[in-house]
């Protein structure tokens, strides 16, 4: 095809021109190119007169027949397209293709007018971007005129404010008229100033809800300089607050009661005695406990618990004044901040007050609970001018009033070196075992209608070098305290064991020896290392009873059930001791096998003519008899008690009645005594 630059009439003035003009005839072949085609692609007409319009393009598509075709049928088309310059380099190109005719209508050549369009999409692009950021911010956007008039605002505003596009348009924003409850706040002055301003204020939704928010004011200016708008940006700071708000309560507050924690009442109790030193006031601390009630938790679960310890904080907290604090430690202790009292007396009356709520009947779901609670008191600043002090020497009298069964009581001194006195008695009892200061008494068990001898219970005593021999009851609740119940508790076996196969040895036969077992003690190697001690003795199983608290069956979890399965099923009999002094949850008689329930003497002392005692007693017996267990009955110390026992069937006794704890030589004479089985 010979090359010419055909544009047509007027092809001097068309070839001038600065738009970028092509012809092309019927099968897309470059007919004719002006300087404007040059400059915007870098070909002379030289280089593409001839050539096919395809040399032009950056990629190949059906799109571009698909145009040509709608140019013949309809005489024109437009089109957006990316085509190709001679150095390589792409661009996007709108143009607009004509069909020429002649003067018998005929299809001669096409003309194309292209104009280079990448700057135009890019910028549109990038309107789309900014629309679309505006529009999708989480964040709220306004724009307003210099008035402060919204002039726009993107959906986040709309929801935050809760109020539509046209309650926005030309309205002052909530923020601005929330400004006007914010005093102190100086917006507009540096706006003035600086042309932005920045912080933290309370806005207003349409509801008249309030919340807070973080806002950022600036100016916008023209390409002049001239200041035309402002914009504003604001977050909504509520679960930022409220998440601030949880971490202050978790830090400073306890969850289950929402009262103050440990940390929190130093703070104010050192807050408080600095005001009091200042003003020359008094003040009281007073330590709250619940009497028994890791029994009741054991009992009724721990769920049933918290709704106890809620309603204790409910009922202390009625009973105070709003200045007054209470605070909980931990489980049931509770610390009440008196911070401005008149007198000594007026702590009293506060616990007092207190001590009487606590006692109100209170529903555990279908059952009525009476809590009984005990209250120490420290006053300032006779007993102590620090929080710490304070705090410590409460808890004293609430242990020492506890100790002596007062529900109140004040601190002194003298507690003090009572308390001296128990911490010194906890160090010399690390020392009893390897001073050999430990020993073992023996109180038998008898059959309750013939009294003859069938068993007997292993009780340890400290003979203590300066006092004498001390009560289990006074330093047990040491050992277990200080986990030196795991050594005593093993050395009561390897005793107890010891002493039986000695009297085996010696042809003094007990049928049964009864051990207490401590829950430290409840350990997955139990069954195996029991089971060693009998074989290394020649002892069997049958002979042992192992006597348990309700706390080792409280525990109900699968360890203590599979000890258990483990201990019956190597043929050892189990016992509940003290049955009944507890919160006692009945149910979790049917998930163990057990073979003896042990009424507590606490019962058995006022038999038979104590009422209670005695339908409790009754109770027990019913309850056994329905579970098929057997009665042992402490305590029993006169002939009247043991007739009672005996009309309502009672298995065993044991008590002062027939036979005290004695030491292992004095009990072989009872075992003596015995027929040989």
């Amino acid at each position: 095809m010979p090359k010419s630059n055909e544009l047509g009439s007027s092809s001097q003035l068309i070839n001038e021109l600065a738009a970028s003009l092509i012809t092309l005839d019927l099968q897309g072949y470059i007919t004719g190119w002006n300087k404007g085609a040059a400059q915007l692609f870098g070909y002379s007409a030289d280089d593409v007169i001839g050539q096919h319009i395809l040399m032009l393009y950056a990629e190949e598509s059906a799109d571009d027949s698909a145009d040509f075709n709608t140019v013949l049928v309809q005489g024109h088309a437009q089109m957006e397209v990316l085509r190709r310059k001679k150095n390589g380099d792409t661009f996007w190109a709108n143009i607009h293709l004509t069909l020429v005719r002649n003067s018998e209508n005929q299809a001669v050549r096409m003309i194309g007018y292209v104009t280079d369009i990448t700057e135009q999409l890019a910028f549109e692009e990038k309107n789309r971007l900014y629309n679309h950021i505006f529009e999708q911010a989480t964040d709220a956007i306004v724009i307003t005129n210099l008035d402060f008039h919204c002039v726009g605002c993107n959906a986040a505003y709309q929801q935050m404010t809760e109020k539509n596009i046209e309650q926005t348009l030309g309205q002052l924003p909530s923020f601005l008229q929330a400004l006007q409850h914010e005093p102190g706040i100086p917006l507009y002055e540096q706006l003035n100033l600086l042309g932005h301003w920045k912080g933290e204020l309370w806005d207003q939704r349409a509801s008249g809800q309030r919340y807070p928010i973080h806002l950022t004011i600036s100016g916008v200016k023209n390409k002049r300089g001239e200041l035309t708008h402002y914009f504003a940006v604001f977050s909504d700071l509520s679960e930022q607050k409220q998440a601030e708000a949880q971490i202050h309560r978790l830090a400073y507050f306890d969850q289950l009661t929402n009262l103050p924690n440990r940390i929190m009442l130093f703070a104010l109790l050192e807050q408080a005695l600095t005001e009091a030193r200042r003003n020359n006031q008094h003040g009281a601390l007073l330590c709250f406990n619940i009497a028994r009630f890791k029994a009741l938790n054991d009992s009724f679960g721990h769920r049933a618990a918290d709704q106890v310890l809620i309603e204790v904080a409910l009922r202390i907290r009625a009973s105070l004044r709003d200045e007054d604090v209470v605070s909980r430690f931990g489980a049931d202790e509770f610390y009440i901040g008196l911070f401005d009292i008149s007198h000594r007396d007026d702590a009293s009356l506060v616990a007092q007050r207190i001590l009487h709520a606590i006692s109100l009947p209170l529903m555990l779901g279908h059952e009525e609970l009476l809590l009984n609670a005990s209250i120490g008191i420290s006053v300032y600043p006779d007993d102590g001018r620090d929080a710490e002090k304070l705090i410590n020497q409460a808890a004293v009298a609430l242990h020492r009033g506890k100790q002596a069964q007062q529900e109140m009581l004040f601190y002194s001194p003298e507690m003090n070196q009572r308390s001296m006195a128990r911490l010194k008695l906890t160090s010399e009892l690390h020392h009893a075992l390897e001073r050999h200061e430990l020993q073992l008494f023996y109180q038998g068990q008898y059959d309750a209608q013939s009294a003859e001898l069938v068993g007997a219970e292993a009780l340890i005593r400290w003979q203590h070098p300066s006092r004498g021999f001390i009560s289990p009851a006074e330093f047990i609740p040491f050992a277990e305290e200080t986990g030196l119940i795991i050594p005593i508790g093993e050395w009561v076996i390897f005793e107890a064991t010891r002493q039986l196969a000695q009297w085996d040895a010696n042809h003094q036969f007990l049928p049964r020896l009864a051990i207490n077992l401590s829950a430290r003690q409840f350990k997955a190697n139990l069954p195996e290392q029991l089971i060693h001690r009998l074989d290394s003795l020649q002892l069997q199983p049958n002979r042992i009873e192992l006597e348990l608290t309700e706390s080792i069956l409280m525990q109900s979890d699968e360890i203590t059930l599979n000890l258990l399965r483990e201990l019956k099923t190597a043929g050892f009999s189990l016992a509940l001791d003290d049955f009944g002094t507890g919160y006692s949850n009945l149910s979790y008689l049917q998930r163990f096998t057990l073979d003896y329930l042990k009424i507590d003497q606490s019962f058995i002392r006022g038999l038979p003519d104590d009422k209670s005692s005695a339908g409790i007693v009754n109770a027990i017996c019913g309850i056994a008899r329905s579970l098929n267990l057997r009665l042992i009955a402490e305590g029993v110390e006169t002939a009247t008690q043991l007739a009672f026992l005996q009309q309502i069937e009672c298995d065993q006794i044991q008590g002062y009645l027939l036979g005290h704890p004695l030491p292992a030589t004095e009990f072989a004479q009872l075992l003596s005594a015995r027929p040989s089985p």
